[in-house]
């Protein structure tokens, strides 16, 4: 084998490590946060994991609003709309809440039902308004 091949296979090969590195090592893009997001709550919802996930983040202020939401029989039912999760959603519909994605928790600062919600992976985690 010549010098030249041996130095393109060990490029090539360097090469395919590199990205392999970055794909690994690179967070994923997020969306940016809607224009009206109170920055204060950003750590709150950097607090939200995903059940059953033992600290993977759920969701954002990009992937997360607050929606309407109603109970139809033993499960929850949540609004999306287009001018909450933009043109993902063409219409307002509403989705059922699978049980494993409503979080426990009772510290929810937004007053509102909040959806984590991401085309092609669906509901990553729902949080009820604060129940009085």
């Amino acid at each position: 084998m010549s010098s030249v091949q041996r130095f393109v296979e060990v490029f090539a090969g360097l090469l395919v490590a590199v990205v392999m590195l970055l794909a690994v090592g690179v967070p994923t893009l997020r969306a940016q946060p809607p224009e009206n997001a109170d920055p204060t709550l950003a750590p709150w919802f950097q607090s939200l994991q995903i059940p059953g996930m033992s600290h993977i983040s759920c969701c954002s202020q990009s992937d997360c609003r607050p929606v309407d939401y109603r109970i139809d029989g033993d499960y929850y039912e949540a609004l999306l709309t287009p001018e909450q999760f933009g043109r993902t959603v063409r219409e307002a519909q509403w989705i059922p809440v699978p049980f494993d994605r409503v979080l426990q928790r009772v510290d929810n600062p937004t007053g509102k039902a909040i959806l984590c919600w991401q085309p092609g992976n669906g509901v990553l985690c729902f949080v009820r308004p604060h129940e009085t």
